[in-house]
């Protein structure tokens, strides 16, 4: 069996043996490296290939977001973030790796966490199987146009009332592409589900409204939409809309997730029909594939983002493989077709 191979990079040497202790026991892995900042992270990246990295974030010499961006520019390799939830500019260093092109974080084990290394061994695992490719932040190459389903223009009596989106792995990067390209005076409200666990998933709130021009808050049990600005999934809780309503309850996981992009959509489906816009983004798994065809069956826009422009071409696979997405687009062209299509329709 070949062997994972990976590079621990921590500064607090207690938290950096207890990994590699880790690492060491379990036959799947090869500890090939450790490293106490993100200076040598990048040395023993460039001088050792591993399969995955460990990546701490707050360092001295160099922050594991400086290394991650440098990594993912030069030396493309998956990064699980092991990042403390206590520190808010840690949090925000976190969030901005993962836009970098760290692929997922996991708390640091605290006293009394018993299962903490099984998930940290399965989380290395499973990062490791992603294909990653190379990030240069800032440098975006120009895309070609990616085949476009035919979808039929929208009427100019059409009433567009809302956009909900859905992403995964490599969703925090996306959402900034996509945000990005939407004005400040953008008509309609954006309903967000992506899949960040606690205790990472309220303060990426903040984080995002300091990265786009909208409006971002958490959605909160019975508040009424609001007529604009972006509103996320709290963590831990599906997001459904009833009655102009945002409904924010903990039921039971739907395809392992918890708020599910497939309870946002169908309740969008049902509740907005014609009038509502979906758009899938890259994610690992399948959530959000079934819900995107509930709008495109109500009558809804529907939009997937390509597989070149995804981190993880999981979720907009299965919405593709469904005949769910009416447009695939490059995650590039997402923000300004929606620009476009509420331009066109009267809120």
């Amino acid at each position: 069996m070949t062997k994972l191979r990976v590079l621990v990079v921590e500064d607090s040497l207690t938290v950096r043996m207890y990994l590699c202790e880790l690492l060491e026991s379990d036959p799947a892995f090869e500890l090939v490296g450790q490293a106490e900042d993100g200076k040598q992270a990048i040395e023993l990246c460039l001088a050792l290939r591993p399969d995955v990295i460990s990546l701490d974030m707050m360092m001295p010499v160099m922050t594991g977001l400086a290394a991650t961006e440098y990594i993912m520019a030069y030396c493309p390799t998956p990064i699980l973030v092991v990042s403390s939830s206590v520190n808010r500019g840690e949090l925000f260093r976190t969030y901005e790796a993962l836009a970098a092109g760290a692929l997922d974080v996991i708390e640091k084990p605290l006293p009394g966490q018993d299962h903490w290394g099984d998930h940290y061994l399965a989380m290395l695992k499973l990062v490791a199987k992603i294909k990653v490719v190379t990030h240069l932040r800032g440098r975006r190459a120009a895309q070609d146009a990616s085949p476009i389903a035919p979808c039929a223009p929208a009427s100019p009596r059409q009433t567009m009332r809302l956009v909900a989106l859905g992403a995964s792995t490599g969703g925090p990067s996306a959402l900034v592409e996509v945000l990005g390209g939407l004005s400040a005076d953008f008509p309609l409200p954006l309903l967000v589900v992506i899949h960040i666990a606690e205790p990472f998933g309220h303060a990426f709130v903040d984080w995002l409204d300091d990265h786009c021009v909208l409006d971002v808050r958490l959605a909160r049990h019975g508040q009424p939409l609001p007529a604009r600005g972006v509103v996320l999934a709290a963590p831990g809780l599906h997001l459904q809309v009833r009655g102009g309503k945002m409904v924010c309850e903990a039921g039971p996981e739907r395809l392992s997730c918890r708020p599910s992009v497939d309870v946002l959509f169908e309740s969008v489906a049902q509740e907005y029909g014609a009038a509502a816009a979906a758009v899938l983004l890259t994610g690992m798994g399948q959530d959000g594939a079934r819900g995107l065809l509930a709008v495109r069956a109500a009558g809804g826009l529907t939009i997937a983002q390509d597989e070149a422009s995804c981190v993880v071409y999981g979720m907009p696979r299965e919405a593709a493989l469904l005949n769910a997405a009416q447009r695939i687009l490059p995650l590039a062209d997402i923000g300004p077709a929606l620009a476009a299509l509420a331009a066109r329709c009267a809120p």
